[in-house]
This record gives C-alpha cells, structure tokens and sequence, in this order.
C-alpha cells in the first residue's frame, strides 16, 4: 500500500507553528524567570572570604580559652585606618552542664584549685560540709524547743508558722553569705576595704531590723533582707580577721593575738549591752539613739582600718608608693604608705585608672595604635596603652609573663598615667583621682609618652624595688589582682 506523503505546504506550515511555539515557551520563560544578574550566586568559601577581608592583630588567651582580634585590611595588606576591632572565639560554645559547674565552682573551692591548696583540703571541707548539714538540720528543732519554751503551744499552727519564719530568716541570711564568700582572693589584698564595708553593711542590716517596727506586716521580707545583709558583713568580719591579726603577731603566735583579740571584743560588746540597757530605761528616742551609736561604730571602724600597718603593697598601695616615688624620689614608710590608703573604695568597683591585666578590647579598639605601640614592648612580657576616650592606662600581659614582669607593668602603668596627666596639665591631681580627659592625644603624643616612660621605667624600676625593700614592703603580683588574660602568639594560618 503506498505511503501518503504531505505536500509540502503542509510541512512548511507546520514546522512554522512548532517554531513559532517553541519562541513563544522561550519568551513565556524569560519573562517569568529574573535576569542572570539577580539569580542567587554561588558564595565563596567563608574562610577565603576572611582571609581576604580581615588580617590577624593578636591572640589571646583567658583560663585555657583563646580569641584571636582581627580587623579589615586595604588592598595592602594594612590596616584601614579606625577599622572596627573584632574578636573571634577559637573554642566551641560551652555546655550549659560546663557552665553549671563553672558557676558552682566559683562558690565552693578557691581560685586556682586545686593548685592553690594542699591535698587535705578536700577531706577537710567534706567534713566541714557534713558536720553543717547535721546542724543545720538540728537547728529547726531547737529553734522550736525554744519557742515551746517561752509559752508557744506545741500543737498550735501558730507556733510552727513562727518557727518556719525564723527558720527562713536565718536561711536567707545563709545564702547572702554563701553569695558574698565568690569574693574570693578580694578578702586577702583589699581586706582594709571590706572590712570597712562590711561594717557599713552591719549598720545598713540593723537599719532595715529597725524599719520592721514601722511596717510590721513586712516583718518576713524585712528581716530576710536585714539577715542577708548582715551576715555579708560578718563573712567580711571573719574572711579579714586573719590577715589583720596575722600582720601583729611577730612570731608563730597568730592564735594567742586572735584569741586575745576576739576576747577584748567580747568584753567590749558586754560593756555596751549594759550601756544600751541603762539609757534605754529613760525610752530615749530610738531615731536618733541609733544615729548617733551607727555614726560612733562607723568612726571606730574608719579608725580600726586605718590603724593597721600591713607590709604588703596591694593596688592602693602601691599607687601610694608609686606616686610618691615618681614626685620625690623616694619610697613612702610602712606607716606612711598605709596612712595614705585610700579606705572609701570599694574593690568591686572596676572604674580604676590603671587596669593590670586588661583584655585586648578594651585597651585597643584601633589596630593602627596597637600596631604603633608594640615594638616597644618587643623585649618586654607586658604591654601598656592609654585610652583617651577612657582615660585609663591598660597594662596588658603576654603568656609568658612572671611575677616580676606583672609587677613592672604595673609599675609602668602608674609612670605611663603620670605623663598623660603631666600632657594635659593635671599634674596636681592625684593618681587615683584622674577625671576623664578633656582632649584625646594625637598617635605621635601617645607614642612620645609611651618612649618617655620606657626609659624612666629602664631606669628607675630597679631603685623602685630596692627602696621599697628597704622600707620593709614585700610586693607581690597576687596582691595586685591582675587580670586572666595574656596575649599569646599565632599564626594567620591557625
């Protein structure tokens, strides 16, 4: 059977349509999809993406944990000049079951542990921790027997709603203490300043007591908070005994000077319950009888602080010695130096004009400058940097730092912050007292001031500690409280 061929107007008619579809699908598609210019590019890879946008500065390292600062560079290889520092953490993010115990930690054990004690410290505080737990729960029974005692009916609700209140007053109190013991090392090397602290916590505790005579029904919170706060203050009282009675003794007689001493306070203390008992017959206003006994307990507590001669140079101290040194020469007496502590400070206050130990951050926020005062600490394992904008001196310590190192940076520090004052015509003041700067030093300024102190400190560290030894001062970077971060070496490539 012959095949039925299309004539050739039939072909040309019909490859027209399927070529007229096919135009009309592409221009459909076109239309309907985004230019090649909006369609989602592939992203380089983030580390190149990095590498060619930002250039290392430092590392630095906190209690095993690094961060490396980088901040953007020119076409160069330099920094851009006020280009925004940044940190990146180097280790993974931390559990919440690591910062549970790093929280807990911080209560229970001392800083550096176990390092910082001896290996009996362990089974000593396990007792210690079970002959409390037994006390504790021994303590809500007798608090009720002596409820019981003083007419309160066994059986009676009352009763036991006074017990459970009392009980969560003094447990309240027990937590403030526990709060206040993360202090820590603060009790050892500003012990003059808490001590005088914790009185005035005394004093704010006795006050709110007195409130619960006006607000009766808030009997409950009032005396929780009073409790909390005084027994802040007698963790202070009994953290900073030791060292005080310690710096009296002369020999290995510290527990005959605290015995004595705890018994000359208690005599005291019986001597002016009597007093408090004869005055309070005549109903004296209770205002002003406690104005005027809180004004002579803060009076005796200023005096009792400043009356202590201790040998070591903690932050104030050694500002006091430092400062004198560089205005006269010489090295201030025992006596002297610890007259002119300053006792109205409080050392959880961190807005110091020298901060030893700083974080990379905030002592540096332009590479340019950071860059511009490194080589003259190559040769040094600290640094130091003023902050105009701050009007602090930033000592900062690299990792291999010593002992002697942390405390000829702080030395350099104090000299650094004499010439930035000197620059700007505050000479007068005192170091501790060093107001914001008015103006922010040209890099050059900064550069001069930092080549000046270096070589008064080349010179005049050495004559600094050997005259401080000579006035009986031991100087210890401990006492100084530096801060945990230290610079460390890295490659760009890690």
């Amino acid at each position: 059977m012959p095949l039925k061929h299309s004539s050739p107007d039939s072909i040309s008619s019909s490859d027209s349509i399927r070529l007229l579809s096919r135009e009309t699908l592409r221009i459909s598609a076109s239309l309907a999809s985004p230019p090649d210019d909006l369609l989602p590019q592939a992203l380089p890879d983030s580390s190149q993406f990095l590498r060619s946008t930002l250039r290392l500065i430092c590392c630095e390292e906190i209690d095993g944990r690094r961060w490396k600062y980088v901040a953007e560079s020119d076409g160069s290889g330099k920094f851009k000049r006020n280009s925004v520092v940044r940190a990146v953490s180097l280790e993974s993010p931390r559990t919440p079951f690591d910062e549970v115990g790093s929280f807990l930690r911080s209560y229970v054990v001392p800083e550096g542990f176990p390092a910082s004690v001896n290996e009996s410290y362990v089974p000593y505080m396990t007792f210690r921790a079970l002959k409390h737990f037994f006390g504790g729960a021994m303590g809500v029974f007798t608090t009720q027997t002596l409820l019981n005692s003083v007419g309160a009916s066994r059986n009676s609700s009352a009763s036991a709603a006074v017990a459970i209140n009392w009980i969560l007053k003094d447990g309240a109190g027990r937590v403030g203490k526990m709060l206040f013991a993360r202090q820590g090392k603060k009790f050892d090397y500003d012990l003059k300043q808490l001590r005088f602290a914790g009185d005035l916590l005394m004093e704010l505790g006795a006050a709110v007591e007195l409130g619960t005579a006006a607000v009766p029904h808030l009997f409950l919170p009032l005396a929780c908070a009073a409790n909390v706060v005084k027994n802040v203050a007698a963790v202070t009282s009994t953290s900073t005994r030791t060292p005080i009675y310690k710096a009296f003794a002369k020999g290995e007689n510290i527990g005959d000077v605290t015995a004595k001493g705890e018994c000359v306070g208690n005599i005291a203390d019986l001597m002016g319950t009597g007093f408090s008992i004869l005055i309070s017959k005549r109903n004296p206003s209770l205002v002003t009888t406690f104005g005027l006994l809180s004004c002579g307990y803060l009076l005796s507590s200023y005096q009792e602080v400043r009356s202590v001669v201790l040998h070591t140079l903690n932050r104030a101290r050694f500002t006091v010695a430092v400062e004198s040194f560089i205005k006269t020469g010489r090295v201030p007496s025992l006596q002297q130096g610890n007259i002119q502590e300053k006792i109205f400070t409080f050392p959880w206050v961190e807005d110091r004009p020298v901060m030893l130990g700083a974080r990379f951050k905030d002592a540096f926020q332009d590479p340019c400058t950071y860059l511009a005062v490194k080589p003259f600490f190559d040769k040094e394992r600290y640094m130091v940097t003023y902050s105009p904008t701050k009007g602090k001196v930033y000592a900062l310590l690299k990792d291999q730092a010593s002992s002697d190192d942390i405390l000829k940076a702080a030395f350099h520090a104090h000299v650094l912050l004499h010439f930035m004052n000197q620059s700007k015509g505050g000479a007068s003041k005192s170091v501790e007292q060093l107001d914001p700067p008015a103006f922010a030093p040209m890099e050059y300024e900064l550069e001069s001031r930092i080549a000046e102190s270096c070589e008064m400190v080349s010179t005049s560290y050495g004559i600094f500690k050997s005259s401080a030894a000579e006035q009986g001062w031991r100087m210890s970077e401990s006492l100084l409280n530096p801060g945990r971060a230290r610079l460390c070496h890295m490659n760009e490539e890690e």
